[in-house]
């Protein structure tokens, strides 16, 4: 037991993840509280993923388990505004959104420290993947979680330094296999749970689907075209493509044809083989540099410019409106306005801003 325990605010959704760092916090001693939010998702279906009637039965019957208070929060109008509209808005930018970034700093971490503040815990809690520490400074740093095909630290880039001084990650110094294994010890129903993989707003579904209900302009069929122009076939909605993709172009060709741009103006799929794929620059948003402070020169960084994508070396120059410019030292096939650049020194997580 500790011998300073925290009233924490956990966040809870009814998977392994999140009840395994309700359990670890209270058999640590701490005063904990877990919280659900109430998310938007779309009528007449299953529900928004993250907070189904079966998750929160779920999460409410470990609270009880754990013997720790269970509140909802309803953050439906927040959710539909800052993440699903967002989600929308992007499409009809031509770009491909991560719903989760926008969640996490606009929403989530908002949400619970309010409800923190209000039953009078210090800190929040969620079972994501990340870690935190102080450096010599005093100032909190962000590091990758220890598993490394889980870690999250990418979809939290955009927390600034006051919301993770009073933000706990249980779970960052584990691995799932161990997380699992724990959540059996603890004797969790949820221990064998699956992960979600989808979108949770989406009840389920296709966010294809989902666009052509909501924003049926996005799904506009127009031409397939060449680097120089030429029409070589029909696309069936600029928003069902990505830059990078290969597949579900269908035009049959010598060489496959790989998604190169898509011109907005005039509802254009630019396509090209492998060989023209591939860009070395790019430009963000307004940077999040979780230190509070920008780099005063261009720097040399890893640079990851999607959850899943492999690091990078570039140069980030900050600009002088708080948006950055990232010159890589090798062409990336696929960087893709509306994802995010997040910059690393190593296992330390910098901040980063959605690609432009």
């Amino acid at each position: 037991m500790i011998t300073n325990p925290l009233r924490i605010v956990v966040a809870m959704s009814g998977g392994v993840d999140s009840s395994v760092a309700a359990a670890i916090l209270k058999n640590q001693g701490h005063d904990v509280i877990g919280v659900m939010m109430g998310l938007w998702s779309e009528p007449g279906t299953a529900g928004n993923l993250c907070c189904t009637p079966d998750a929160m039965a779920l999460a409410r019957g470990i609270a009880a388990q754990l013997e720790i208070p269970f509140h909802t929060v309803d953050s439906k109008d927040i959710f539909h505004e800052n993440v699903v509209q967002f989600f929308i808005d992007s499409y009809l930018r031509g770009e491909t959104p991560n719903p989760c970034v926008a969640c996490n700093r606009r929403v989530r971490w908002d949400t619970l420290l309010a409800k923190a503040d209000e039953l009078g815990a210090s800190h929040i809690a969620t079972g994501h993947y990340a870690r935190l520490r102080k450096n010599n400074t005093g100032k909190v740093q962000l590091l990758r979680g220890k598993d490394a095909q889980k870690d999250q630290s990418y979809v939290l880039h955009g927390l600034p330094q006051e919301k993770l001084a009073h933000t706990i990650f249980p779970l960052g110094e584990l691995t799932k296999p161990e997380i699992r294994e724990l959540a059996r010890q603890y004797k969790l129903p949820v221990a064998e749970r699956p992960d979600s993989q989808d979108l949770c707003f989406v009840g389920g579904g296709d966010y294809r689907d989902f666009l052509q209900r909501h924003v049926p302009e996005v799904v506009h069929p127009g031409p397939i075209v060449t680097q120089d122009g030429k029409e070589i076939g029909q696309h069936e909605g600029l928003a069902f493509y990505t830059i990078g993709q290969r597949k579900g172009i269908g035009i049959a060709a010598p060489r496959p044809y790989y998604v190169l741009d898509k011109d907005i103006s005039s509802n254009s799929l630019v396509v090209s083989t492998a060989d023209d794929l591939g860009r070395d620059e790019l430009t963000t948003g307004e940077v999040n540099w979780i230190s509070g402070q920008n780099p005063n020169n261009p720097v040399r960084l890893l640079v990851k410019i999607r959850y899943k994508a492999q690091d990078a070396f570039g140069t980030v120059s900050p600009l002088d409106d708080g948006r950055a410019h990232i010159q890589f030292e090798k062409p990336l096939r696929d960087i893709t306005p509306g994802q995010a650049a997040v910059f690393y020194d190593g296992e330390i997580c910098l901040g980063g801003g959605i690609i432009e």
